[in-house]
């Protein structure tokens, strides 16, 4: 059973706290705590402008968000971890090595596609890791309400 579900991504303020704000909502009738961090996050930043505007404009309103760093203690309280990229999987390992077999894509039941980040670039790749990123949580809150 997963109590504490931890999504991750490099900054902080984009993939992961859109993942963050939709799988929170997908899970609304369950015990499961979701909250996000980022391996090189934009401490205390809120959510990216381009990233809210398009959780807005998909019905998606954000809660606050500032940004939060990857901890070992977060990493150790975590039942779930959930990455961005292939490479976020080996960064969180090599942080806590005993974290292996509870780190996983995000894009996992996706046939583990990585979601690249939108970050500095234009509106139309933040609408394109929106989409990538409701269709993965859609996938795990599926699996994770049984």
């Amino acid at each position: 059973m997963f109590n504490k579900i931890l999504i991750v991504c490099i900054g902080n303020i984009c993939r992961s706290p859109t993942a963050e704000h939709l799988l929170r909502e997908a899970l609304v009738r369950s015990d499961i705590e979701v909250s996000s961090a980022g391996l090189g996050a934009l401490q205390d930043h809120p959510i990216e402008p381009t990233a809210r505007i398009v959780l807005e404009e998909h019905g998606h309103p954000p809660q606050e968000h500032k940004a939060n760093q990857l901890t070992p203690a977060a990493i150790s309280e975590s039942d779930l971890i959930l990455v961005m990229e292939q490479s976020h999987i080996d960064r969180v390992l090599k942080i806590a090595p005993e974290a292996r077999g509870k780190v996983f894509l995000l894009g996992k039941w996706q046939n583990n596609r990585e979601i690249s980040d939108p970050y500095r670039q234009g509106k139309p790749a933040f609408v394109h890791a929106y989409a990538l990123i409701e269709e993965a949580v859609t996938a795990w809150a599926t699996r994770l309400a049984r």
